[in-house]
């Protein structure tokens, strides 16, 4: 039986003797065995870096040129991007979960083919998701627009921009899914690479399009998704390349994209309650952004600077849960249920050690950071004081993330769905509306209510995962 990443070429003794190179160690490391610390910077490491270059550094750029086209072109891509594509994103994200799994599950097990083949079918139900979004925005992008926009200006602008997104929505998504199966495989160093060769191609061909540089006409904001369409199909290109060749520790053949109905219906089935999850997280701050716009637009642009800022958080603890998964999923599949747990809190302490320090870090430092985003003396003091009440999210955000990654890499998807979307009803959503609209506390009630909210949806997910139940009833 072929081990996962093993080269299918004829080496010299020498080569056999060799020290692997740093980029080999973090790319061939077999995570069924060895230390689990070591593991989980591996994996979590070049993910960070993904995540920091590619959707960081990259999204600050982008809005840059958005800014520079006017308040009518950030309306536009920024309506789009929040309520249409993020929207599709739900359900590819929740394909991820749902194939990173399966994958990992099968590396740890010993079955490369059976990986294999997931990977090729993750492909095949991203292009067929891809096929809709294409007809869809392309055929309809006007239609769509008119759901969430209104000002004639942000509709014409928008109609041209969701267009370019559904209609390369595959190259969009392929890197996403590329970095899915690889990280279910193991292999987070390689995403990583490719996504250091992507993202300036991106932005370059952003910049010129847009702005009508290096010999190309300026065709606007046409130019910001018509330029992350020539990256993502760089990108597209890389990997499937790496894929195909048998570069990396999973090597596609032609009969793994052969559509297999069995295998296409078990992820989508398996991607729907993730995906669910992810919604009910998402519309708790569309119901925030919502209540805060009802108190006023100061309100509205202090939780805004929160969001963002709680994203340096989220950067950090998502790719450390995301290692802790391929490594359950692994040692699940290997049999190894002590070894998984071992994981765990191995991840659960690097967590802790990266997001405890954040956190400080952004109560110590609250005005100098609300000062790099806003001038307005009360919006600044309204952000000021939700960072207060964030910087305790943010203290045992890595565990909730690691909580509900376990039990979606056991298998567990039902659980952290009706824990997220319970919470949201039961405690986000009425705790907010009364704090916000029946008390004097206004905006400080919404950041007491998104805490307590926080608080609960986090406490029960790691008391299941404490509870073992899952081990019982998907880890055999």
């Amino acid at each position: 039986m072929r081990e996962i990443g093993e080269l299918e070429v004829e080496v010299g003794s020498d080569a056999k003797l060799a020290r692997p190179s740093l980029i080999a160690f973090f790319r061939d490391r077999d995570h069924t065995r060895g230390s689990l610390l070591v593991s989980v910077l591996v994996l979590a490491l070049p993910s960070i870096l993904t995540t920091t270059f590619s959707f960081g550094v990259f999204q600050l750029v982008e809005l840059s040129f958005l800014g520079r086209l006017g308040e009518h072109a950030l309306a536009a891509a920024g309506s789009s991007d929040q309520v249409l594509r993020q929207g599709l994103m739900l359900f590819v994200m929740g394909m991820t979960v749902a194939s990173q799994m399966m994958i990992s599950r099968l590396v740890g097990s010993g079955q490369v083919e059976g990986a294999e083949h997931v990977a090729g079918q993750s492909f095949v139900l991203g292009a067929g998701l891809a096929l809709v979004a294409a007809l869809t925005g392309g055929l309809f992008p006007e239609a769509l627009v008119r759901l969430i926009a209104s000002d004639p200006d942000v509709i014409a602008l928008a109609t041209v921009y969701v267009r370019i997104v559904f209609l390369s929505f595959f190259v969009m998504i392929s890197g996403q899914i590329f970095s899915t199966v690889l990280n279910g495989a193991g292999d987070a160093t390689t995403p990583m690479l490719t996504s250091f060769i992507v993202t300036p191609v991106s932005i370059f061909s952003q910049w010129a399009l847009t702005f009508g540089h290096a010999g190309l006409p300026a065709i606007g904001i046409a130019g910001i998704p018509a330029g992350s369409a020539i990256g993502g199909a760089c990108g597209a290109a890389v990997s499937l390349y790496m894929l195909f060749s048998g570069r990396c520790r999973v090597h596609l053949r032609a009969r793994h994209v052969v559509p297999d109905l069995p295998t296409l219906a078990r992820i989508l089935t398996t991607s729907l309650m993730p995906a669910a999850h992810m919604l009910a997280r998402s519309l708790m701050v569309m119901f925030f952004m919502i209540m805060a716009g009802r108190l006023g637009g100061k309100v509205q642009a202090a939780y805004t600077v929160g969001l963002r800022l709680e994203m340096l958080a989220i950067m950090l603890a998502f790719p450390i849960a995301n290692a802790c998964a391929t490594l359950v999923g692994q040692n699940l599949g290997a049999r190894r249920l002590s070894r998984a747990w071992g994981a765990i809190w191995a991840s659960a302490l690097v967590e802790l050690a990266a997001l405890w320090p954040l956190a400080l870090g952004v109560f110590l430092f609250r005005h100098a950071l609300v000062a790099l985003f806003v001038d307005d003396a009360e919006v600044a003091r309204m952000a000021e004081e939700y960072l207060v009440y964030s910087s305790g999210i943010l203290a045992f955000y890595g565990l909730y993330f690691v909580a509900f990654r376990t039990l979606q890499a056991a298998g567990d998807m039902l659980s952290p769905m009706l824990i997220s979307v319970s919470t949201a009803v039961l405690v986000g959503a009425p705790l907010g509306w009364l704090l916000a609209t029946r008390t004097d506390l206004g905006a400080t009630g919404m950041w007491i209510a998104n805490l307590v909210y926080a608080l609960v949806n986090a406490s029960a997910m790691i008391g299941w995962l404490l509870s073992g139940r899952w081990a019982r009833r998907h880890a055999i």
